[in-house]
């Protein structure tokens, strides 16, 4: 038990990633075994737990004010910084009259241990230096609340030092998690009736560097051998992971889905070799053709930064001819936001905010014509999909979900509920964010 006194309240707040809220659903179940109640960031809680983001300085903003929001909701409670942002200043939060204690990467397996001792005046290390850790942190869940997909940590760290990133400095080197605790969580996630899994980590496509003979498709493969999983998608991948093995492998495993977050950054030589990106966008395009000749209509996305130091106009006009070549699904547009600690940080020719702005808007128009084009082509298709929440339009209620290529429809019909997998026609556009289907 965390309290001898009384069973505390525990409130959680994650920020950033899908690895971050991984790893706080898992504390939320250590501190649930524990005898502790979870309860809403929102309400008056004992102990207050942020799992911060540091992967730009508005991130490190955003952590510092909601560390210092819970502080102020109830200022007898213990207020805690978890995360990147622990580790990558350390120092600053400790100074911080609003943080009552910090817990770096790779000691938020010991989360409930470590805040029991510090109500007991027990103190202990708490951040670690995660550039000497070689052991992936296995924490876990058994089960998850409310939700038809499960996204699984498989793999932490990255060695990859693009200029304009902190995370190798918060996260520390490639660990991957081992096949058989993978296996073990997403049996009993299966049980309990999850169909599908979203493999992530911080460099996905490094997993099993650190361990020798297997590979990510190796852990594909040892996931598609688990009776009861219908669908296995991926994280956010690196170009160089798309080789004619790899695909060819993967079109063969039935619950693979073909949706393809390819890291870009950007669609300009030059740009990218400041970035310390290791590819051409002539191997993206490559890598894009490649995935195109496998699967009918799979769902390509990426992220693009523009503003990046010393972009100019010519970079950009090139970025985006090469964007519109590629025509991909959606581009998630990120305005260049400074990172201290970062080499890109210190780099000359800073583009002013406007023209990031500018830039962003751009592309943002760009990918939502680009978006509307590849949905034209799925109406009048019969699609599988998964099925999640109900949702009005009009009078009409839909069921909305996903196909296994990650296009959101709303399906219309009777007898549909959450979790279950319909193959529906596509109809038409609604008003809102999906397209509209008719069950079959």
């Amino acid at each position: 038990m965390i309290s001898e006194r009384k069973k505390i309240k525990v409130a959680f707040l994650t920020l950033g990633c899908k690895v971050n809220q991984y790893e706080t659903d898992a504390m939320k179940e250590q501190f649930e075994h524990a005898g502790a109640e979870i309860t809403d960031f929102q309400d008056v809680a004992d102990v207050y737990i942020v799992n911060t983001c540091s992967v730009t300085n508005v991130a490190d903003k955003k952590s510092r004010q909601m560390l210092h929001r819970a502080k102020k909701k109830n200022p007898d409670a213990l207020v805690v910084a978890a995360g990147c942002y622990v580790q990558a200043a350390k120092e600053v939060l400790e100074k911080d009259a609003f943080v009552d204690l910090v817990v770096g990467n790779n000691k938020k397996k010991d989360i409930v241990t470590i805040v029991s001792n510090y109500m007991k005046d027990q103190k202990e290390e708490t951040v670690i230096d995660i550039g000497q850790v070689h052991e992936f942190e296995e924490m876990g869940m058994s089960h998850i609340d409310g939700h038809t997909r499960a996204y699984i940590k498989v793999q932490d760290g990255c060695n990859q030092f693009c200029s304009y990133c902190i995370i190798p400095y918060a996260r520390g080197r490639v660990r991957s998690r081992k096949p058989e605790d993978v296996v073990k969580e997403i049996s009993l996630l299966v049980d309990q009736g999850i169909k599908e899994f979203v493999l992530t980590g911080i460099h996905l496509s490094s997993y099993g560097v650190d361990q020798d003979g297997i590979d990510l498709l190796y852990l594909i493969r040892e996931i598609a051998a688990i009776r009861g999983v219908e669908r296995i998608r991926l994280g956010s991948l690196e170009p160089g992971i798309i080789t004619e093995e790899f695909i060819q492998a993967v079109t063969q495993i039935r619950q693979f889905c073909p949706h393809f977050h390819l890291s870009l950054q950007s669609a300009c030589n030059e740009t990218l070799k400041r970035m310390n990106r290791r590819y051409t966008i002539e191997e993206y395009k490559q890598r894009c053709e490649l995935i195109r000749a496998h699967f009918d209509l799979p769902v390509i996305t990426t992220d693009v930064i523009v503003g990046f130091p010393g972009e100019t106009e010519e970079e950009f006009l090139t970025t985006k001819r090469n964007l519109e070549q590629l025509n991909l699904y959606e581009i998630h547009v990120f305005k260049y936001s400074r990172r201290k600690g970062t080499r890109a940080d210190r780099m000359p020719d800073q583009v002013p905010e406007q023209e990031k702005h500018r830039r962003s808007n751009q592309l943002l128009d760009l990918t939502k014509a680009q978006k509307r084009a590849f949905e034209e082509h799925l109406i009048g298709q019969e699609e599988e999909v998964l099925l999640e929440e109900p949702v009005s339009v009009n009078g009409t209620t839909y069921f909305t979900g996903y196909t296994k290529n990650y296009v959101k429809i709303g399906v219309e019909g009777e007898g549909l509920g959450s979790n279950q997998i319909v193959r529906a026609k596509v109809l038409d556009y609604s008003d809102k964010d999906f397209l509209i289907a008719k069950r079959r």
